[in-house]
């Protein structure tokens, strides 16, 4: 068993839980309820205060995770950071803690590569398979699904969604859901057809592809009320999971769909 390798400048609250093959280095600290997964690494000058880290992570210098969260609502309330597995999180990134008007967790799964100064606002959840480019911002309260990447400079706005394996170009602002499988760019982002690219080298079926492009068709191209359009689209190719997703997640949008 590698025992934890941790510089002598580092501070450790007496409270922190470290696995095995734990590296902290130069000028950390690891502060109140962290606990750190096998061969996770902090390089140096990471700040970390109630957040769970998974295994084989990285964390880069003067990245800031799990501190309070930039809410005026929140009082100093019990939340938390959960991230999981073979995460890399760049340089200057920071993700804040939960309020108190979720589930009170900050959400980040596995295989995960954030870029340097992306920040993540409290009561966000992303995925698995996400790459988010530099200085990408979610506003608090945002969903970014599976496979999805996220160009640099882009602005989510609070409470918005990112459908899976969607691709959203750089310089974007994103007022409203971004609906699976598609592109989408602009200062007011709207849809640009599919995610063709990335659907094939995450090996969808040209069948599939074909289907989703239909629904894409008769769901944003079409004169269709939205309504009708989702009717016919359940109708005409609705037996699939890719389509069965994409109807669902625009049915329980909230914010609007961009379009």
């Amino acid at each position: 068993m590698a025992k934890p390798k941790i510089h002598s400048t580092a501070v450790i609250a007496s409270n922190a839980k470290l696995s095995e093959g734990v590296e902290i280095g130069p000028f950390c600290i690891v502060g109140e309820n962290v606990r750190l997964g096998k061969n996770t690494k902090l390089i140096s000058h990471v700040v970390i205060e109630e957040t769970e880290i998974g295994e084989n992570c990285s964390v880069y210098p003067f990245s800031t995770i799990g501190l309070a969260p930039q809410d005026l609502k929140y009082k100093g309330e019990k939340t938390k950071v959960k991230i999981g597995d073979n995460n890399i999180l760049r340089e200057y990134i920071n993700i804040h803690r939960a309020s108190v008007s979720g589930d009170r967790v900050t959400r980040i799964g596995d295989d995960n590569f954030l870029m340097a100064y992306v920040h993540v606002a409290h009561d966000c959840v992303i995925g698995n398979n996400v790459i988010m480019a530099n200085a990408t911002t979610l506003a608090g309260h945002v969903v970014v699904e599976d496979f999805v990447f996220i160009g640099g400079l882009v602005a989510v706005h609070q409470f918005a969604r990112i459908g899976a394996y969607s691709m959203i170009g750089g310089f974007s602002a994103i007022p409203q859901d971004i609906p699976p499988y598609t592109t989408a760019a602009g200062e007011r982002a709207k849809l640009y057809g599919l995610n063709t690219v990335g659907l094939k080298r995450r090996n969808f079926s040209d069948s599939t592809i074909s289907d989703l492009k239909k629904a894409y068709k008769i769901l944003f191209r079409s004169k269709l009320t939205l309504k009708d359009a989702i009717d016919k689209v359940k109708h005409d190719l609705g037996k699939s999971e890719e389509i069965r997703n994409l109807l669902e997640f625009i049915e329980k949008n909230k914010r609007g769909i961009c379009r």
